[in-house]
């Protein structure tokens, strides 16, 4: 009989938590992750479910989720502490036929909440569902240091932060071509910032939260995570950058486009032009 402890996304979730806090995005219990599964990702571990799960409700319905799996981290859980006690600090839940609420299947043991922003993760994952034709599964929240950095010094235009993030490593505009959304700020854990997060999720990967974080999507937890650790270097970069004094020369517009040609990608055309 196969223990859900030694399942791929139990094993999977463990490393990024790990990965994450190493980091230095996910101190405390700051940050979260949410990802969604399938009924034959989970089937062969039906029988570590609880006898009688608890049920909470939503803070409004999903039915665009009904029936759906989401394994996600708890509300005040320390991220370092998931490799120690998965079953303590992570929930596999189950959204309701009527998308009102979800019950706990597993995990959260000593009565947890999964976390505060959960909301905002299931608005996301609807979008996302719906852009990739349900190829992702993963939304990712943290708190990346120096991205968190330039929303105090940059201007908080998606295309201009783009385009210096862009211009500050070569791989950028090929991992992140869509660039990156930016919310104004807003009070975490409420469905408005679930709101505006899913809406620029539409069209990018990545949305900065400012003097907050950042939230990452992609078809897998190392996507995810390679998503933002990719951003996050290169919003390291021009901190280092403009510590010396600033550019004194950097990829060009026109690089930028031949660079989008040879790996086929479509560049969000607001940052070139900006």
């Amino acid at each position: 009989m196969q223990h859900i402890h030694n399942a791929w996304f139990i094993k999977d979730i463990v490393k990024v938590t790990e990965d994450m806090w190493l980091k230095g995005w996910n101190e405390r219990n700051g940050g979260n992750i949410s990802l969604r599964l399938t009924q034959k990702d989970i089937c062969s571990y039906e029988n570590d479910f609880y006898r009688h799960p608890r049920f909470l409700e939503t803070t409004r319905p999903f039915k665009e989720l009904a029936n759906q799996y989401f394994l996600v981290t708890g509300s005040g859980k320390f991220f370092r502490n998931v490799m120690l006690d998965p079953e303590d600090t992570l929930a596999l839940i189950q959204i309701n036929e009527e998308g009102t609420g979800y019950h706990i299947l597993w995990g959260l043991h000593n009565e947890g909440v999964p976390t505060s922003e959960l909301t905002a993760h299931l608005q996301s994952h609807i979008t996302k569902m719906q852009v990739t034709n349900g190829q992702n599964r993963v939304i990712m929240h943290g708190h990346a240091t120096h991205l968190i950095a330039l929303s105090y010094v940059l201007e908080l235009n998606y295309a201009s932060f783009t385009k210096q993030l862009w211009e500050m490593s070569t791989e950028c505009l090929v991992v992140f071509p869509e660039g990156i959304g930016i919310v104004p700020w807003m009070v975490p854990g409420t469905d408005a910032i679930g709101d505006e997060t899913a809406l620029l999720m539409k069209k990018h990967n990545l949305v900065l939260w400012p003097f907050h974080g950042i939230f990452g999507a992609g078809a897998t937890l190392d996507e995810a995570f390679g998503l933002i650790d990719t951003a996050e270097k290169a919003a390291q970069i021009l901190v280092n950058v403009m510590s010396m004094g600033g550019k004194k020369q950097t990829i060009s517009t026109n690089q930028l486009i031949e660079l989008a040609k040879r790996f086929n990608v479509t560049p969000l055309a607001e940052a070139l032009a900006s």
